[in-house]
């Protein structure tokens, strides 16, 4: 699969999914991020953390437009 295919099927998905998959993602960023900072941090321990947040109904009210097209 191309690169192109990824971003159309990327493209393809229900707001929801890709809520969900970034919101997922989250920890794997910040280990990312302090890894690149030379910082190191147990990915178990940041999904932990993540996990008793309550996941956000929405990032933004309801009708509102996004200034990001998707």
């Amino acid at each position: 699969m191309t690169w192109i295919e990824h971003v159309e099927g990327w493209r393809r998905l229900p707001p929801e999914e890709k809520f969900l998959r970034r919101w997922k993602s989250i920890p794997r960023d910040v280990a990312q991020s302090m890894a690149f900072e030379k910082e190191s941090v147990e990915i178990s321990r940041l999904q932990e953390i993540l996990d008793r947040i309550e996941l956000p109904v929405s990032s933004k009210p309801r009708g509102a437009s996004s200034l990001i097209p998707s």
